[in-house]
């Protein structure tokens, strides 16, 4: 079952709902049926930069010719 965002047209709010066999939600704040199905964005956390640093490049990992081996 998967779990979809969702925006009441109604009140604007905005929610997400574990949803079973494709069935529409009501709007959790004003019970409206008229909600919108929102486009899930994937989302990466990667290190933070302070603003005007340099970031550093990824250090290379082991192995013969990675930096591990001295060659």
């Amino acid at each position: 079952m998967p779990i979809y965002e969702y925006v009441c047209m109604q009140c604007e709010s905005h929610f997400e709902e574990l949803v079973r066999n494709g069935e529409q939600p009501s709007c959790p704040d004003c019970g409206d049926a008229n909600v919108r199905k929102q486009l899930s964005v994937f989302a990466a956390h990667g290190p933070s930069e302070k603003p005007g640093s340099n970031p550093t490049p990824p250090s290379s990992g082991g192995g013969c010719c990675g930096g591990g081996c001295g060659c």
